[in-house]
């Protein structure tokens, strides 16, 4: 499996690798520590600085993780568990890139990290069975596999407004904030977009400025985060019983444990309409004090049945009534128009509390939309607004954005951003047909944005490893998915898509936020258990749906 046919970089150094890793996030330097244990040559490229993926981007103020600290971790290394710990249940930003740093040095990973080093295209030579990837820097990298470790949230959307780029005073958008931070006191600052992004960043940004207004054209559901320093109470019975608690993740439906000292791990297994409005009042109180996304794990079917949706939508708005004074504004907030759950369910600190501060406006984008972005501010068809500064929290090209930026062509010079103009296609969320050797980490098709994404990165990335391991083994140089496994795993991941009530909302997860992107429903809604399944069921039937071929031989299908 060793490289041949090596290319020259611009300083004359050979760049020939048998894998070649695009991003530095924790899915890339995973992927760089266990290729070593196979003993094959790996290079990360990064446009970034620094280690960290979208950890490395997203510094906007109050920027923190949905998922408790003591699980969005690497479970790898129990001696990385024991020695790690968190200051909070919720992590922020800056300590989780300080434990991706971490993470770099402990595991030595840095001397095979390239940044401040886009890749700008991925070709696949077929004679010579090898990827040729391009970078922004003039060079060029040869590799028998390439990994599209790029992360499902990695490109920021600006928002398609008129006269845009007239505007004089200082612009940000969250997913590119500056290093250095930015002082708001005594500005005033227009927010645009109240996505998961902006309900973090909001009730920091109004803390400082002198007025902060906030255009939104769909309210979000959110649920208190109740965030509080990590105790040795609730960090010691993880770090006692890690294994056995990994262990069930593992075959949850979003790799979470809502409460490890519940026998269910708060998972509560029936129907919000098999209770009595009491009981069920009772439920959602009690999974609103404790905070989180457990909320969403209060009955089974609040995903799949509409009229239980209904009664958990209906408490978030009562909550929202009575956490914000005006009546106006507290009805402005509230989500009307989608299923609780269906568009990313957010977690916040004082969000809605916020809204009853006096230096804060809220506009309402569906009675007032947006005609113009002005050299002043904001025009809406109410009248304009002048800003010192303007803020756009406006998401993500989700999930196949960075790939459909770099030029990626397999066979016969197939170019995936063709073959992806009417929706994501792709095998398992792994691979795509017609790019041999070219795999992605939670790509579109697997359970990605609807888990835990650091344990849904182990998987993906252990279950390459040992198929790589299996090809090495076997003389194996080429895997490839088949067309139809291809399209037999789509069809299975629209099917469970419909299945639910996700398909209700015009969310990122369709690609509904940007302009002119298919409608179709992008990660695996099976979950991370049942995906765990498929994927062993496959590489335990001799990778069943793919085509592995020797060098110099005919690529003949998996049996």
């Amino acid at each position: 499996m060793s490289g041949t046919g090596i290319p020259q970089t611009r300083d004359g150094r050979a760049a020939s690798y048998d894998v070649i890793i695009v991003g530095a996030g924790f899915g890339g330097m995973y992927m760089l520590h266990r290729l070593r244990s196979l003993g094959l040559s790996a290079r990360i490229l990064d446009a970034a600085t620094g280690v960290g993926g979208t950890w490395y981007w997203n510094r906007y103020p109050g920027a923190r993780c949905d998922v408790e600290s003591m699980q969005y971790s690497f479970s790898f290394s129990k001696e990385l568990q024991q020695e790690w710990s968190w200051s909070e249940r919720f992590a922020g930003q800056p300590e989780i890139l300080a434990y991706a740093n971490h993470v770099a040095d402990r595991f030595d990973l840095r001397r095979d990290i390239q940044l401040e080093t886009r890749v700008t295209a991925a070709h696949y030579d077929e004679k010579a069975r090898r990827w040729t990837i391009s970078t922004d820097r003039g060079e060029t990298f040869s590799a028998q596999f390439c990994v599209m470790a790029t992360g499902c949230l990695s490109t920021a959307k600006l928002p398609e407004i008129e006269g845009r780029d007239s505007y004089r005073g200082a612009t940000y958008h969250t997913g590119y904030w500056p290093h250095e931070g930015v002082d708001f006191t005594g500005l005033s600052v227009g927010v645009i977009g109240t996505g998961s992004s902006a309900i973090q960043a909001i009730p920091v940004m109004a803390e400082q400025a002198a007025h902060l207004t906030i255009f939104q054209r769909t309210p979000n559901y959110s649920i208190p985060s109740r965030n509080g320093p990590m105790t040795p109470d609730y960090e010691g019975p993880w770090k006692s019983d890690y294994d056995r608690r990994r262990a069930k993740a593992r075959t949850m439906r979003t790799g979470i444990l809502y409460d490890a000292s519940d026998a269910n791990f708060g998972i509560n297994d029936i129907s919000a309409m098999a209770v009595s409005d009491e009981e069920r009042r009772r439920v959602y109180e009690q999974r609103w004090a404790t905070g989180g996304t457990s909320f969403m794990a209060a009955f089974n079917d609040l995903i799949t049945n509409q009229e239980s949706n209904d009664t958990a939508s209906e408490f978030v708005r009562s909550k929202i009534r009575e956490i914000v004074r005006d009546p106006v504004t507290a009805e402005i907030l509230c989500p009307k128009d989608y299923p609780i759950g269906t568009k990313r369910i957010c977690v916040d600190t004082d969000y809605f509390e916020t809204y009853n501060r006096p230096n804060v406006t809220l506009v309402d984008l569906k009675a007032t939309p947006i005609e113009a972005i002005t050299p002043k501010g904001v025009r809406t068809s109410a009248g304009e607004y002048a800003f010192d500064a303007i803020v756009y929290a406006t998401g993500f090209d989700a999930m196949t954005g960075t790939l459909m930026n770099i030029d990626i062509r397999g066979r016969d010079g197939m170019a995936l951003r063709e073959k992806w103009a009417a929706g994501p296609q792709t095998y398992l969320g792994l691979m795509v047909a017609g790019l041999p050797n070219l795999f992605m980490i939670t790509g579109p098709g697997s359970p990605s944005v609807l888990s835990n994404m650091i344990l849904s990165i182990e998987q993906h990335v252990d279950w390459l490893i040992d198929a790589l391991a299996h090809m090495r083994a076997s003389g194996l140089e080429t895997i490839e998915p088949t067309p139809d496994s291809e399209v037999s795993w789509g069809e299975h991941v629209n099917e469970a898509g419909h299945r639910t009530l996700y398909v209700k909302a015009a969310s990122w997860y369709m690609g509904a936020n940007v302009e002119g992107k298919p409608r179709v429903f992008m990660p695996y809604i099976g979950g991370v258990g049942t995906y765990r399944q498929e994927c062993d069921e496959v590489a335990a039937k001799g990778y069943e749906g793919f085509v592995l071929a020797p060098r110099d031989a005919p690529a003949v299908a998996a049996e």
